[in-house]
């Protein structure tokens, strides 16, 4: 699949199967990450990956959509302000766009390999 057919065939899903994602499909879609290219390359945010399967009374609590907790796995980007690049004209502090730019390089490899995410 070409980038632009991928990026006009994902979509955010509400519904999850309840198998787990393989584990190569998952250590591609954090390489994915891993592999953003972020302010001064500080790589300034950093992943979770969660299994639902026991904490969905404390992940309801922090997200209360029962879709989210249908998901086999949850996948939590921390920003980590203290480690970013911080412009110096307005002291913008750049983790929210690491952070952003990871999870969407995330969220295309795993469109790629046929995984749902929202």
């Amino acid at each position: 699949m070409n980038f632009l057919d991928l990026v006009r065939s994902r979509y955010s899903v509400r519904a999850y199967k309840i198998d787990r994602v393989e584990q190569a499909k998952l250590d591609q879609v954090l390489e994915a990450a891993r592999l953003t290219p972020t302010a001064d390359n500080r790589q300034a945010f950093g992943l979770i990956v969660i299994r639902t399967e026991g904490p969905e009374k404390e992940l309801e609590r922090i997200y209360s959509r029962s879709w989210c907790v249908q998901a086999p796995q949850v996948l939590c980007a921390c920003g980590i302000p203290e480690r970013a690049w911080v412009h110096k004209r307005d002291s913008k502090n750049y983790s929210d766009v690491d952070m952003a730019v990871g999870m969407d390089h995330l969220i295309l490899a795993a469109a790629e390999l046929g995984l749902g995410t929202c």
